[in-house]
C-alpha cells in the first residue's frame, strides 16, 4: 500500500512540475535564440554604421558626384560618345593587322 502511496506522489509531482519545467526550457531556448539575433543586428549596425561614415565623407561626395557628371566650377565637362565602337574597331584592326 505504501508503494502505490510513493507512486502516487511521484506521478502527481511529475504531473504538477511537468508544465513549468517545459515552460521554462522552451523560454530559455527561445532567449537564446534571440540574444543570437541580436547579436547579428548589432554586428549589422555597425556595418551599416560605418558605411554611412565613409559614404558621407568629403571625398566619397566628390567621387560620386564625378560619377553622376557634376564638374567643379571652372573645369569643363567633355562627352565622348562612341567608345563601344571605337574598342570595336580596334580590336578588329588588331586582329587582321
Amino acid at each position: 500500500m505504501r508503494l502505490i502511496w510513493v507512486v502516487a506522489a511521484v506521478g502527481l509531482s511529475v504531473y504538477l512540475y511537468y508544465r513549468p519545467l517545459s515552460s521554462y526550457f522552451e523560454t530559455r531556448n527561445t532567449l537564446a535564440a534571440e540574444r543570437t539575433e541580436v547579436e547579428e543586428l548589432r554586428a549589422t549596425k555597425t556595418r551599416l554604421e560605418q558605411r554611412l561614415a565613409v559614404s558621407t565623407s568629403l571625398e566619397a561626395t566628390r567621387r560620386e558626384a564625378r560619377r553622376i557628371g557634376y564638374v567643379r566650377p571652372g573645369e569643363r565637362l567633355f562627352i565622348v560618345k562612341g567608345i563601344p565602337a571605337w574598342r570595336k574597331a580596334r580590336r578588329s584592326l588588331g586582329r587582321h593587322g
